[in-house]
């Protein structure tokens, strides 16, 4: 006969000096009546031809409808043709290992970001403030959008920080990112982000368009040759008003890389954010200069050593006040300028692409691997003598 719960309540506990007596429920569910009077629930089942038991649990701390219930989900494993003894232990070991919000995220930096994004530091930073000390120790698949929604509020309100709704948006982005990177590579699974939008919890970045204005620009150059100005930043806002490079490339850039014989700049690989070398001439009025860094190298540094890129933008971002600028701008909006004002004084569009150290799209990509260098060559001279020109006229009219 089926068990019932009075039977239950009768047997618990009372004791006898029997091997375990066995009695059947139904659908292969078995109570082991032990000498101890402990009641085990037990499911008693035939794989590959061989019989198995496998422990449901005690009565009363589980029910026998909750018997019951597991031991229709055992059966329904076993018409899968699995058996549901492995299925549970590795259900327990997935349990066991499970993959925690850092985890997952450090994967998608160590794993993508550290090879795809030159600001990669900046997404670990930003995880190791906001994510990793509220919900970096749970498991991600048992992350529930809830959590996450918390995270991007506080940050958005400033809760733990300064208010930062911008910032919130830009971390979802790259949050939504790792968990769907984890999930494509089957290291850990996480749909919790997937119908959480910016205008959910943060605000979209604005549009960056700033363009410095010649007298701006020229304040700046006229900075970068003051020898009351910070050396290290000097010596790279000049590199990057000249060059139109990315900040990453001048300040992981190595001696190495600089060949005076040839006036060749060859940024590595590994520096550029698309992935290709980049080859740049160094115009022959600016060879000196590059020389007497050359010679004043302690190590293998151009600049002399290598700053975080976050102190590097921190500092970039006081430029503009340092200058008495009305509109704010960042050393970004150098390499914006310069492609703008190249564009202006019509230089090939190619040409500045290559400048900037972009990858060149379609038919070009393919078959065209051409670096142009002496077309860069004559371009980066007249933008220097541009500058130059320019900083007399600036410095003159300064004087009247």
């Amino acid at each position: 006969m089926p068990l019932t719960d009075s039977k239950l309540k009768a047997l618990d506990g009372k004791k006898h000096d029997k091997p375990p007596i066995k009695i059947a429920d139904r659908d292969g569910l078995t109570l082991y009546h032990r000498k101890t009077g402990k009641l085990s629930f037990v499911f008693r089942y035939r794989f590959n031809r061989k019989p198995n038991d496998l422990s449901i649990g005690t009565y009363p701390i589980v029910s026998l409808s909750e018997a019951r219930t597991q031991t229709l989900e055992f059966k329904k494993i076993l018409a899968q043709g699995q058996d549901p003894q492995l299925q549970r232990q590795l259900k327990r070991e997935k349990t066991f290992d499970a993959i925690t919000v850092q985890q997952a995220l450090d994967y998608w930096l160590e794993n993508y970001a550290s090879k795809k994004r030159a600001n990669y530091e900046k997404h670990r930073s930003q995880f190791e403030r906001h994510i990793y000390p509220h919900i970096g120790h749970l498991p991600v698949e048992q992350c529930e959008t809830r959590h996450w929604v918390k995270i991007f509020d506080d940050i958005t309100n400033g809760t733990h920080q300064k208010p930062a709704p911008k910032a919130s948006g830009y971390i979802l982005q790259n949050t939504k990112q790792a968990l769907k990177f984890c999930r494509n590579r089957q290291y850990a699974h996480s749909n919790a982000l997937d119908d959480l939008n910016i205008s959910d919890v943060a605000e979209h970045q604005n549009k960056k368009d700033r363009v410095l204005s010649w007298n701006e620009l020229m304040d700046v150059w006229d900075w970068t040759g003051s020898t009351r100005s910070n050396w290290y930043y000097r010596n790279l806002v000049r590199l990057l008003i000249v060059f139109g490079c990315r900040t990453q490339e001048l300040r992981l850039s190595k001696v190495g890389e600089w060949d005076l014989q040839e006036s060749i700049w060859t940024v590595p690989k590994d520096n550029s954010k698309t992935g290709m070398e980049i080859k740049r001439p160094i115009p022959d009025l600016l060879r000196p200069y590059i020389a007497s860094l050359l010679d004043n190298a302690q190590n293998d540094w151009l600049l002399g050593e290598v700053k975080r890129p976050e102190a590097v933008s921190s500092y970039g971002r006081t430029l503009c006040q340092r200058l008495n600028h009305v509109e704010p701008w960042t050393l970004h909006d150098l390499r914006r300028t310069f492609a703008t004002t190249l564009n202006d004084i019509e230089i090939e569009p190619y040409i500045v692409e290559q400048l900037l150290g972009h990858a060149l799209g379609g038919v070009m990509a393919i078959y065209n691997r051409s670096q142009h260098i002496e077309k860069k060559r004559v371009t980066l001279t007249v933008w220097l003598d541009k500058l130059e020109g320019q900083q007399d006229e600036h410095r003159v009219m300064e004087s009247t």
